[in-house]
């Protein structure tokens, strides 16, 4: 079973390179698992980069907007959901 934690919302979508502007409300770091949210979106992802001012890094905490390659269109205020494993 997991669970999911809101970790952010989307706030830009660049469609031409699929890269998603996030607002982070917690913190996410390569690797870990999310599902994007919307009216019409739905879809599960493993974050394999992110970027801060064109820069790549591991880890993003709070408050910091991210630059995240998504699989499939996103759009404006979709919420950003850590999936978490349960036991």
């Amino acid at each position: 079973m997991a669970e999911k934690e809101l970790i952010g919302r989307i706030t830009h979508y660049f469609p031409k390179i699929g890269v998603a502007v996030v607002e982070l409300s917690d913190d996410v770091k390569v690797g870990d698992e999310i599902r994007i949210e919307g009216a019409t979106t739905s879809f599960e992802q493993v974050i394999e980069s992110i970027e801060i001012e064109n820069e790549k890094v591991e880890l993003a905490t709070v408050g910091q907007s991210i630059g995240l390659k998504v699989k499939d269109k996103v759009r404006l205020h979709d919420g950003v959901y850590k999936i978490m494993e349960t036991e």
